[in-house]
């Protein structure tokens, strides 16, 4: 009996280290890049390519938040407007102002990640660092240069008053 307890004993340790074998992950060689796969990444690295994929992009999100908020938008709030108007003429009615703030949504989406990418790009660069700083200073770019036009706008309008 003592023979075959020190048998069971031994082979419980082989069938642990087998199954702990079994769950480590195999370890996968290196892989280098492709020439297509290098072309790609320098293509995206550049900081105009970035800039303008990001415009389209932004563009296409900012048309489609626009239709969307457009049409839970009802400019239609007085009574006497809606008495005056047929349904057709209310439909187009609505359907141009979702155009227009779609198309408004559209351009503020576009210049926003047109600014944005090209600002983090070129701060990225400089810094030769990809971190947090070059999303915040791009970030910080971003909302300055999109406020300075109403900076400027009332600037303007204060001179030409006479205040």
């Amino acid at each position: 009996m003592a023979s075959t307890s020190g048998t069971e004993s031994t082979e419980t340790p082989i069938s642990s280290l087998s199954s702990k074998e079994a769950e480590k992950p195999q370890i996968e060689p290196l892989r280098l890049p492709t020439i297509e796969e290098i072309r790609g990444q320098d293509i995206w690295n550049n900081c105009a390519v970035r800039s303008v994929v990001s415009g389209v992009l932004g563009g296409g999100l900012g048309f489609f938040m626009g239709l969307f908020f457009g049409a839970l938008d009802n400019p239609l709030t007085n009574p006497l407007v809606q008495e005056e108007m047929t349904a057709k003429q209310q439909f187009i009615y609505t359907a141009k102002q979702m155009g227009k703030r779609s198309i408004s949504s559209a351009k503020t989406f576009a210049l926003m990640g047109l600014i944005f990418s090209a600002a983090e790009c070129v701060v990225e660069k400089a810094r030769a660092k990809h971190d947090m700083t070059n999303t915040v200073v791009a970030g910080c770019a971003t909302g300055g240069s999109l406020s300075a036009k109403g900076f400027i706008l009332a600037d303007l309008l204060r001179n030409w008053k006479g205040i």
